[in-house]
């Protein structure tokens, strides 16, 4: 009996691994954690126990029930996130990679205790050792998945690395495989298993080393990103602010000039040259500068709106702004100035795309309540928009739309909500993005 149960025993690895998985998207379930644990739990132990059993009675290969196995927890884990496919896979097989170097430092610490290189299929003491072993790393590797991982993760900016993160694993995984005895006895005496022990026992640590490359190398990206865009915003506010000091200087000018021209309308009006009167209110009228554009009372989303609508301009797109926001927010300024910059960017580039007489942008945002932002933003498009399991692929590469994905990702992560909707050649967006109180 104990022998049937011994591959559902390295099985049961399943469970540590979904565990270390789940701890850095535990904010990104479809479902509530109590309700996810109550369908995992079943699924696992058919897992454990079906794969378990078939393994041992019809006799299949070690590397096709691990594989089974992890493709039906990968399947699982995957379809239960929110997340992009790239990093719900990338996560998974990091995991995968980990657990995998396990294995073989579980045979290297039974060839160093007991002499022998048993394979934890074949052997119980092996087994014992490899699934408290993966305990253990899933102990120790919890803080930083749950806090490393996870503010890369979060992160409103979608860092490249990510699309090719998963070689790494890969790579790893084949090593794994490339260095596991096919044979127990060939490690029995020699060099070879001494080569073997100090495989297994510095592979873990450069995997970790990559990994911990990952992190700071991803990291400094998104901090790049971040100082880039907020570089932006501040160019934004400086060629508003320019504008703005601009047209008081003319309004100061206009002002002064103001009483000459009155002295000469009157001399004109005196003396009855209504022709000369009228030449002259034409020419005075255009020396009047005209007013900067001011779409709201916050003066970071007004230099996001106005650096827009001044585009907009340029490119003969007809606009309409309602920006009720006021000076205070209830959520951070970043988080409405990347919704609303991708959303007027996007908006942008779907009118481009479409013939001119059907062009157009309304905006829309409000002060919902103390701490509830509402924004709408409608624009036209041309061609097609292609979605796929709910998400909208972008119309510039393959894959889902980063921007898109971005703004979801800010409106959903405070609780919030994001909506997109198309019909008759117009888009929307409605975004709900929650906030703090604003403290009286």
């Amino acid at each position: 009996m104990l022998e049937i149960l011994r591959p559902s025993l390295v099985l049961s690895v399943c469970l540590p691994g979904l565990f270390l998985a789940y701890l850095p998207v535990k904010q990104h379930l479809r479902v509530r954690p109590a309700r996810l644990a109550a369908a995992a739990a079943p699924y696992l132990f058919f897992i454990c126990l079906g794969v378990g059993l078939l393994c041992h009675y019809i006799e299949l290969n070690t590397l096709l029930t691990v594989g089974a196995a992890a493709l039906l927890c990968g399947l699982f884990y995957v379809c239960s996130l929110e997340v992009s496919y790239w990093k719900s896979v990338s996560i998974f097989l990091a995991v995968c990679a980990s657990f995998s170097c396990l294995s073989n430092l579980a045979r290297a610490i039974h060839a160093l205790l007991y002499g022998g290189c048993a394979d934890p299929w074949s052997s119980w003491s092996t087994a014992l050792i490899y699934v408290l072993i993966c305990w253990i790393f899933v102990l120790l590797s919890s803080y930083p998945a749950t806090h490393a991982a996870r503010s890369l993760l979060d992160d409103e900016f979608f860092a490249r690395t990510w699309y090719v993160f998963w070689l790494l694993p890969v790579f790893f995984i084949g090593v794994d495989l490339l260095i596991t005895p096919s044979e127990s006895e060939i490690l029995v005496v020699g060099h070879t298993r001494k080569l073997y022990i100090t495989t297994s026992l510095v592979l873990p640590v450069l995997l970790y080393l990559f990994y911990a490359m990952f992190y700071l190398m991803a990291d400094s990206l998104n901090r790049n990103n971040h100082l880039r865009q907020e570089n932006l915003f501040l160019s934004m506010q400086q060629a508003q602010f320019n504008n703005l000091r601009t047209a008081i200087c003319e309004t100061r000018e206009a002002r002064h000039d103001m009483r000459h021209h009155m002295n000469t309308l009157r001399e004109l009006a005196e003396c009855g040259q209504w022709d000369a009167l009228t030449d002259y209110l034409v020419k005075a009228s255009d020396t009047i500068p005209a007013q900067p554009l001011i779409l709201c009372g916050n003066p970071t989303i007004d230099a996001v709106a106005s650096h827009y609508a001044a585009l907009f301009q340029k490119k003969r797109i007809p606009f309409s702004f309602e920006l009720d926001v006021p000076e205070k927010l209830p959520i951070p300024e970043i988080d409405l100035c990347l919704v609303l910059s991708n959303l007027l960017e996007n908006a942008m580039e779907a009118n481009l795309r479409t013939e001119s007489a059907r062009r157009y942008i309304y905006v829309q945002a409000c002060l919902h309540s103390s701490h509830i932002i509402l924004l709408t933003v409608k624009n036209a498009y041309g061609g097609m928009i292609q979605e796929k399991d709910g998400v909208l692929q972008s119309s510039k590469r393959p894959g889902s739309g980063v921007g898109t994905q971005s703004v979801r990702r800010i409106a959903e992560k405070n609780g919030g909500n994001c909506r997109f909707s198309y019909d008759n050649g117009m888009f929307c967006v409605n975004v709900m993005l929650r906030g703090r109180h604003i403290p009286c």
